[in-house]
């Protein structure tokens, strides 16, 4: 039974993240502060440490060195990415942004726990061929084909572009492709280029130079730096800037970055992969996306069928989803009523597999036993389900942006409407109102 040292200054987060791994069945050390970490440390290493980066008595990298051989998992939040990343520089196998995800945490864990065995054992640190592909669930034949060419391109440098609708799967075959790759034990940057405001697009992908704009009080490293020997990637890369994509261009011709502010480029190696819902075709004819690097990205393109072209796949797929919900809600096995079934296969899904998720998650905590009823999805019935939600809601998003969208900002739009920006952005994707460009 492995053994994990936990250290966390949070008791919350720290009873919550030992419940979670001791439901997997590890064995939980728990410490409050540097200190008491080297005390446990000292006593008998972990297997794993998994720490703060900020702590009480210092920096959780000051650990390094102090846990024998057991590789460490940082804990940061999403503005100290970049420190977490100085960290990994600096001996750290990983790092996880707060608040994360329990199945991301396991999995990491795992794979963390898995390569410090094979190092063990002396044996290539590269993962078995198989691991990539455990997510990637379905036995129709659009599905074999993308496992197929996963296993091929994966342990190559070529580039890749996943396209496909939101929600059928595109960051999960980014994550398998850089798992299944030579450069798995470094790190694998994500970055959400709607989610980004525009004017700052830049400067956080590819970092900036001390007084380069108002505000940039220091020198700053970008993700796309912050990813040099493993993997960036870019999610929804439809929605870069034109400058923001020749910077980009640069990187992918020549290897190199260069920081806002900056007179002088200097080397990267990174792989790219890319991921779109978007027609970057039509986008390259209207002159809003790069034409010669359009064509550096389509190295190896690999589409997802959404979901309601692959049905076949559903009971497989609602079998392991259901599975992994049972899991995160610490529920007891259930299952699928055939009325419910039935009712999974007449359903549309625009949402495709994320919306199936938040579906059968749904279901597992309405569902009174161990059984799912048709009632509990909270699908409409039948087969002609429509896209859009209400239309005097779909009406009044539409009359407010357009006639607001010239004099306020995206988070001003998404303040005042009282949603995300990320929401405001896929809501204006799925109606067809792009926020015009400047």
């Amino acid at each position: 039974m492995n053994r994990i040292l936990i250290l966390e200054d949070e008791a919350v987060i720290r009873r919550a993240l030992r419940r979670l791994l001791e439901h997997e069945g590890y064995r939980i050390d728990e410490a409050a502060c540097i200190a008491q970490a080297r005390q446990c440390c000292r006593d008998t290493p972990p297997d794993l440490l998994i720490c703060d980066l900020r702590l009480p008595d210092g920096e959780g990298i000051e650990m390094l060195g102090h846990c024998g051989d057991a590789p460490v998992l940082i804990m940061t939040s999403y503005a100290s990415v970049r420190s977490a990343v100085e960290a990994m520089k600096q001996g750290a196998a990983d790092y996880i942004a707060k608040p994360f995800d329990h199945d991301e945490m396991l999995l990491c864990v795992a794979r963390l726990l898995k390569q410090q065995q094979l190092t063990g054992e002396q044996a290539q640190s590269r993962p078995e061929p198989t691991g990539a592909m455990t997510d990637m669930v379905g036995d129709s034949p659009a599905m074999q084909q993308i496992c197929r060419t996963l296993e091929k391109v994966s342990p190559t440098d070529a580039t890749v572009l996943i396209r496909g609708e939101s929600g059928t799967g595109k960051e999960l075959v980014a994550r398998a492709i850089h798992r299944q790759s030579r450069r798995a034990q470094a790190p694998l940057i994500s970055v959400n280029c709607a989610a980004i405001p525009e004017g700052l697009l830049e400067s956080e992908l590819f970092g900036h130079e001390k007084g380069a704009f108002t505000g940039a009080a220091q020198r700053r490293q970008g993700l796309a730096e912050a990813a040099n020997g493993g993997t960036l990637f870019l999610d929804e890369i439809g929605e870069l800037t034109p400058a923001a994509q020749s910077r980009l261009l640069r990187v992918l011709q020549d290897g190199e970055i260069r920081r806002v502010g900056a007179n002088s480029s200097h080397k990267v190696d990174l792989r790219l992969l890319a991921a779109t819902h978007r027609d970057l075709e039509q986008m390259v004819r209207e002159g809003h996306f790069r034409e010669d690097l359009y064509y550096r990205l389509k190295v190896m393109e690999i589409t997802l069928p959404p979901l309601r072209d692959r049905l076949e796949d559903l009971p497989q797929l609602a079998s392991f989803l259901l599975d992994k919900a049972c899991q995160r809600l610490r529920q007891t096995p259930v299952t699928l009523a055939p009325a419910a079934l039935a009712a999974l296969q007449a359903h549309r899904w625009p949402g495709n597999v994320r919306e199936l998720e938040n579906a059968l998650e749904r279901a597992v905590i309405l569902a009174d036993g161990d059984t799912i009823a048709a009632e509990h999805l909270g699908l409409t019935p039948g087969p002609t389900q429509d896209m859009a939600p209400d239309t005097s809601l779909e009406d009044y998003f539409r009359r407010f942006v357009l006639e607001n969208q010239a004099r306020m900002t995206e988070t001003e739009l998404a303040r005042r409407l009282g949603i995300s920006r990320k929401a405001l952005w896929e809501r204006r994707q799925r109606m067809g109102i792009p926020r015009p460009r400047a």
